[in-house]
């Protein structure tokens, strides 16, 4: 059957003109200019990154005895694998622009194939000159690259943030869907700026121009053309339609760039997620997670070589904290609190003190102007804590004795928050999977708001780190944290 006869059976209205292909929106073409915009700017500094790496390591190359011409010919081979695998492996996909890890695991990736099919070739041919690509141009150009990719990511959060590069969003679904997807987009900088909502229940409650009433694909078609929406986000699909979201995509051509079908999976990450289409049938394989085996004992390996890194820091900077500990307060330089660890074993965490040595039995008094979520006890303006301890707090420098608890294999440096023996004891149903894994000394719940999380939120960033760990995951929470710690959020 042809394209023509497919829509033919689409319900009256859901069809403009079988017969003329859907024309691009101008919302649609200025997303697209920008995105090639984008990219423009990725492809020039990608090729400044690698062109400044090989080219310094042509001229060693040339320095150590290897004639120009071969050193030259060498240059200009790397320098062309590098490139080419970078588009190949689609590493300034708008998809992947600004949010999340891909990116950065895409440049790294093209960039070990890319030097790995050279050294596959220079090794059939018996050709020399590659050793010092491999030590220069590799180490400096990747972190050239990955540094830039960083820079850019900067950038295109400010424009995002003045609307300019945002994706105009419209969410459609049951109202009760609809504000879930809402919640969720609004937790992070991911790129989508929500305009507008299409509830197929809507009940006359909300802002007329905001809010939308649909009952079919045709008119949420309709209302992204009138709000100028470039991505459309299904929140939930009527149960009656099976073609519902095909019918959609139809209906968006020309209209939308993105649709986007929510998944209430939670807290289910993207890398245990495939999609295998069999027949026609659209098959999603959500991998179970474990918490033993290769991927734990790497993440050992890491908490070991950064715990061990951390500790000489401290080393040197405990003894200028401890004065000004002792000289603020009477009391110990270190306090000891026992914590809930892997499996519910408990251990004692060491800090800094911030607090007067009085705290534990002043903490009965202030229970009623608890500040904290759910089980957790915090005080903006804690009056047991010092002068010197709000400083500590505030840049986290009051945890620095943690790396003695990772060393110790207690915890580790990425994980969920560890929690005290009381508040274990009020957890319920789900909560209790935090306690899978390692507590860390920083986190998603560190990086994400930290004290100024809801208990809800707090315990979804803590599931989702549990059943998602990875070790880029890891690295990007070590990163986000020094940033944390330089401009503290939600610290008190």
């Amino acid at each position: 059957m042809t394209a023509v006869d497919d829509r033919a059976g689409m319900t009256s209205g859901d069809v403009r003109d079988p017969a003329v292909s859907p024309r691009r929106q101008p919302s649609l073409a200025l997303r697209r200019q920008r995105e090639r915009r984008y990219a423009r700017r990725l492809r020039v500094t990608d090729t400044l990154s690698t062109v400044g790496a090989v080219g310094a390591a042509g001229v060693l190359t040339v320095q150590t005895g290897t004639s120009a011409p071969v050193a030259f010919a060498t240059a200009a081979a790397t320098l062309l694998a590098w490139l080419t695998a970078l588009t190949l492996f689609g590493s300034r996909e708008p998809r992947i622009m600004g949010t999340g890890s891909t990116e950065y695991k895409r440049v790294a990736n093209a960039t070990g194939v890319a030097f790995g099919m050279l050294a596959v070739a220079f090794e059939i041919a018996q050709w020399n000159g590659l050793r010092m690509q491999m030590l220069i141009a590799l180490p400096a150009g990747l972190a050239a690259l990955l540094v830039a990719r960083w820079r850019w990511r900067a950038w295109l959060r400010t424009r995002r943030r003045r609307g300019e590069y945002a994706s105009p969003t419209l969410i459609t679904g049951r109202r009760r869907d609809v504000d879930y997807v809402t919640r969720q987009l609004a937790l992070a900088d991911n790129g989508f700026a929500v305009i507008a909502l299409a509830l197929t229940d809507h009940d006359g409650v909300g802002d007329p121009g905001r809010v939308h009433a649909v009952h079919s694909a045709a008119d949420i078609a309709r209302v992204a053309r009138e709000v100028n929406a470039d991505t459309i986000v299904v929140a939930s699909v009527p149960d009656d339609d099976p073609d519902f979201t095909r019918s959609l995509a139809w209906q968006l051509e020309g209209t939308a760039a993105e649709l986007i079908v929510s998944s209430r999976l939670a807290d289910v990450a993207g890398p245990r997620i495939s999609l295998s289409p069999i027949e026609g049938l659209p098959l999603i394989h959500v991998k179970i997670p474990v918490f033993e085996g290769a991927a734990h004992t790497l993440k050992r390996l890491l908490d070991l070589a950064v715990g061990a890194l951390a500790s000489a820091a401290v080393a040197f900077a405990t003894p200028a904290i401890a004065l000004a500990i002792k000289l603020d307060s009477p009391g110990p330089v270190f306090f000891r609190q026992q914590r809930v660890g892997r499996d519910g074993r408990e251990f004692t965490m060491y800090k800094f003190r911030s607090m007067t040595d009085t705290a534990e039995q002043e903490l009965a008094e202030l229970l009623p102007g608890n500040d904290g979520a759910g089980p957790l006890f915090k005080l903006r303006d804690d009056p047991r804590v010092t002068r010197v301890g709000r400083i500590l707090r505030r840049y986290s420098l009051d945890e620095l004795p943690q790396f003695f608890n990772v060393l110790r294999g207690e915890m580790s440096i990425s994980g969920p928050r560890p929690p005290l023996p009381s508040e274990v004891r009020n957890y319920q149903g789900r909560v209790f999977r935090r306690l899978y894994i390692k507590p860390g000394i920083t986190g998603l719940w560190q990086v994400s708001g930290r004290s100024d999380l809801s208990w809800e939120d707090s315990v979804a960033l803590d599931l989702r780190y549990v059943e998602n760990w990875s070790v880029t995951l890891d690295l990007m929470i070590m990163w986000r944290t020094v940033k944390v710690m330089l401009r503290p959020v939600g610290a008190y």
